[in-house]
């Protein structure tokens, strides 16, 4: 949809092709359009939406746009509104809401909802319980398929997913079973008879990541929540586990970069604090490297005899960066998929000592012979070709080590990642490089 004929449209009033086109539009892609309007803009279009996709449509949008609609809704809108919302989506909006608000919103549901975003609000954050909903099909063992199907008609409307139904016996999880199975079962037969009873779950203080792994692992479309006296109290959806996976790769990836996470969009970050999220690690950083350059000053003699030794210095560090960074990302993307555990660490340092080997050979090789037909000469050819081997075995060690020792100690092994593996790396690097060359050139 062309955005300047949508605005033209609305301003000229034209409400009934607004409604239209709203009408025929996906919802994520009408929020996407929304947040191009200015607030006045944005506040008619979506009293033009039509009814029954505005609740799906305002969970698409981001914070301050639903943020600003809730302090335009009149008490009746928001009720509608909320009473078309999905439970977890309006827990994921009160957490990012202004107290006001949500004193507002919690004032508008009834009783029940509220005690139930209130005990939602209360699960820790980025736990299975506050990203589960409630609103999910249960069915009793004792019902035929007829029944389960009548109930489904009478209830489905509500619930956020009916592909998946649950079977529960005094709100204990006892099986489960598919709306296909039982769309293509006669009338008659009984649940029991067609519910599966091996259940994959997860306890609502499980961590999200976990999750997302298990959907992931299984190809779930839900997976049952139960609290710690194995009662089902909820379900988290695909979608919600498609966000978690968004989120927490985004996380790894800030981190990797030596930035502290945040859960703002780019443009929503201001400057002041984009710059604090990035300068905590680049003074850690920046003062690590002091030990690199201590260790230079040691080795001032060596550059005094052989002034060209300085000049592979930046060589040898990044590619001894780059080989940490090779190998430290595998292992952190083999930990997030549970494909690497802590265990393993051997058998991984065992894999990476042989793959540093062939890597650091032909590198050696490649740099020895180019130093040997540059400079002419054998001695400054081999001490390169030494420390390339000795540094690349080095860093592959470190980036395979670091991640799994981070994993074993609750950290996050995104953490261990690019800058911080550079760093370490260029320290031992340049010890390795001039305690060659003065074993070498006798220095």
């Amino acid at each position: 949809m062309d955005k300047d004929i949508f605005i033209k449209l609305l301003a000229q009033r034209e409400f009934k092709a607004v409604r239209s086109i709203l009408d025929v539009m996906n919802e994520v892609d009408i929020a996407s359009l929304l947040s191009t309007l200015s607030d006045k803009e944005l506040a008619l279009a979506f009293r033009l939406i039509p009814k029954d996709k505005a609740a799906e449509v305002f969970s698409n949008m981001d914070t301050s746009m639903q943020t600003y609609l809730v302090t335009m809704f009149t008490e009746k809108e928001l009720k509608e509104l909320l009473d078309d919302l999905y439970m977890d989506d309006t827990v994921d909006m009160l957490e990012e809401l202004p107290a006001n608000l949500v004193k507002r919103i919690l004032a508008t549901v009834s009783a029940s909802d509220r005690s139930m975003i209130n005990q939602l609000l209360n699960y820790p954050e980025d736990s299975a319980g506050s990203i589960m909903t409630t609103e999910y099909v249960d069915l009793r063992e004792e019902m035929t398929v007829g029944q389960a199907m009548a109930h489904i008609k009478k209830t489905g409307i509500h619930k956020e997913t009916i592909y998946t139904c649950y079977i529960t016996e005094r709100r204990k999880l006892v099986g489960i079973v598919s709306a296909k199975d039982l769309m293509t079962t006669d009338d008659d037969v009984p649940i029991k008879d067609l519910m599966e009873t091996e259940i994959i779950s997860v306890y609502t203080h499980a961590d999200q990541e976990q999750v997302a792994q298990l959907f992931t692992k299984y190809d779930l479309l839900a997976l049952p929540v139960i609290d710690q006296d194995g009662r089902m109290v909820g379900i988290v959806t695909f979608d919600d586990a498609m966000d978690v996976m968004v989120d927490e790769a985004t996380e790894d990836i800030t981190k990797m970069a030596a930035i502290n996470p945040s859960e703002k969009t780019y443009f929503e970050t201001s400057v002041l604090q984009h710059a604090k999220n990035r300068i905590p690690w680049l003074l850690i950083l920046m003062f690590t490297s002091i030990i690199t350059g201590t260790i230079i000053t040691r080795y001032e003699n060596a550059f005094a005899a052989i002034p060209l030794l300085v000049s592979f210095i930046p060589m040898l560090m990044d590619t001894g960066g780059n080989c940490g960074s090779q190998s430290a990302t595998l292992i952190i993307r083999g930990i997030a998929l549970d494909e690497v555990r802590f265990t393993d660490l051997f058998k991984v340092m065992f894999k990476e000592f042989r793959i540093s080997l062939i890597v650091g050979a032909f590198l050696a090789v490649a740099n020895g012979v180019r130093i040997f037909i540059q400079y002419h000469n054998p001695g400054l050819a081999v001490v390169i070709a030494c420390s390339l081997m000795g540094t690349v075995i080095m860093a592959k060690l470190v980036g395979c080590i670091l991640p799994l020792l981070a994993k074993k100690v609750n950290l996050d092994p995104a953490i261990m990642a690019s800058p911080l593996i550079t760093t370490l790396v260029d320290t031992f690097s340049i010890l390795i490089y001039f305690n060659i060359a003065t074993v070498l050139f006798r220095l």
